[in-house]
């Protein structure tokens, strides 16, 4: 490949290779700038608990997406055409990775596969190529092979993953899958945008230049990137609302969990510490226990005691005697 060499493939361009010469395909990357810095400004309000590293690194990468483009539509070769793709490709492969483990819970180990089974999906794709009669890998016979639509069937792959992925956790309930769901709703009118490139470039003027729609791909890309990113921010799985436990089932178990006001108590330091009992009773405002009764007597006791009780009434008896009367003589 010979890095310098120029590539001609928006009509705004045409065959000029002046740096100037693609200037509204150019000022459009400004879109692919203001979401990463929108994108990151969202990161940085988080708690600083939730500011994980792959936060920063998706707003990175769209400031990369932004650079290369730009690169690319100035200069127009084969080294900056590298440069516009490259980073295109990462953040896909980062992002697929980031979804799959942070929205749909898939195990670390399993997602790296699944990343890299996409990464060669990614390239057989853009091997393909679409001539008269035919579309597939061409063989060194076929001389009149081109990009299929515009090269856009590249990101064919991407579109289909990220619907995949919003439908899964749509269906999971996630509060990711309304911005997955647009954005993959907009990828796809932007890909039908740029299929469209060269077809409507001769009806797409602005002040007597053709521009075509290759701008459009770069607005809607950039807002499609944007809701990834506000995506993102969404954080990990969450169960589905059928399998959530009720609220009060959950305030009754986390009460269980805690222990009851009266059996703990501070001590001088203000520290909690078990309760004694006496504490215990007087939180609880109760009085103290009843002595246990005393065990009962055998029957044989309880009977010779009532029988020496009834002899002592009757030995009580007969010392009283009768009072006497006196009658006159």
């Amino acid at each position: 490949m010979n890095f310098g060499e120029h590539v001609f493939l928006y009509c705004e361009r045409g065959t000029n290779q002046a740096l100037l010469a693609e200037p509204i395909n150019a000022v459009s990357n400004a879109a692919f700038f203001l979401a990463a810095l929108v994108g990151l400004q969202l990161v940085m309000w988080r708690p600083p608990e939730e500011r994980s590293p792959d936060l920063f690194l998706l707003p990175v990468l769209v400031l990369f997406i932004g650079l290369g483009s730009l690169a690319f539509h100035l200069y127009a070769d084969q080294g900056t055409a590298l440069a516009d793709v490259l980073p295109i490709s990462v953040f896909m492969l980062v992002y697929l990775g980031f979804a799959l483990n942070r929205f749909l819970g898939v195990p670390p180990g399993f997602t790296v596969l699944l990343v890299i089974g996409f990464a060669a999906i990614m390239g057989m794709t853009g091997q393909i190529r679409c001539w008269d009669g035919g579309i597939g890998i061409p063989g060194p016979g076929i001389q009149s092979a081109k990009l299929c639509l515009n090269g856009s069937i590249f990101y064919l792959p991407a579109l289909i993953a990220l619907i995949i992925v919003g439908l899964v956790a749509e269906e999971r309930s996630h509060r990711a899958a309304p911005y997955l769901l647009w954005a993959a709703a907009i990828f796809a009118v932007s890909i039908t945008i740029r299929s469209l490139h060269v077809t409507l470039c001769d009806q797409v003027v602005i002040e007597g230049r053709k521009v075509g729609t290759h701008f459009a791909w770069h607005i809607l890309n950039a807002l499609k990137l944007f809701l990834l990113l506000r995506a993102s921010l969404e954080g990990g799985p969450r169960l589905p609302a059928h399998k959530t436990e009720p609220a009060p089932e959950r305030a009754r178990a986390v009460e269980a969990e805690l222990p009851a006001p009266s059996h703990v108590a501070r001590d001088g330091s203000g520290d909690l510490r078990p309760a004694t009992a006496i504490e215990r009773t007087l939180a609880e405002g109760l009085a103290p226990p009843p002595k246990p009764p005393k065990p009962a007597k055998p029957l044989a006791e309880r009977v010779a005691s009532a029988g020496e009780e009834a002899a002592k009434e009757d030995a009580t008896g007969e010392d009283v005697s009768e009072p006497k009367v006196l009658s006159p003589a």
